[in-house]
């Protein structure tokens, strides 16, 4: 079993900056793909970004490319997701999941955190 918990959501201006902190706990977080997704009101859940437990990461959403970077420190059992030049479309409760594989179906995710809310005002 490996729990997941995030931290770092809130409210932020358009323009602003965030970082999101996923801490792990249970088994060998180091040996999961890390991933991030993200679903606002009404909309399905969404595929961000996602980092291997070799550091290779996976294609960024085209929503976020060039504006979210993902990360992972192994040796503290957390991961990150850094958000910049935040837009109001970005609005939503972001969760991270872990699992065996890189990929970008939530399905392929046997363990998810509670989720944490970002709001960007314009």
């Amino acid at each position: 079993q490996v729990q997941l918990v995030e931290s770092g959501g809130g409210l932020v201006q358009a323009g602003g900056s965030l970082r999101l902190s996923c801490a792990a706990s249970g088994r060998t977080f180091s040996r999961y793909t890390m991933a991030w997704f993200r679903q606002a009101p009404g909309n399905e859940r969404e595929f961000v970004a996602a980092i291997t437990w070799s550091g290779i990461i996976e294609p960024y959403a085209d929503s976020v490319k060039g504006r979210f970077t993902v990360s992972k420190d192994n040796a503290k059992n957390t991961g990150y997701l850094q958000m910049n030049s935040l837009k109001p479309e970005d609005t939503a409760v972001y969760y991270c999941a872990a699992g065996q594989y890189g990929s970008s179906r939530p399905n392929d995710y046997g363990y998810w955190g509670q989720g944490t809310q970002v709001t960007v005002s314009s």
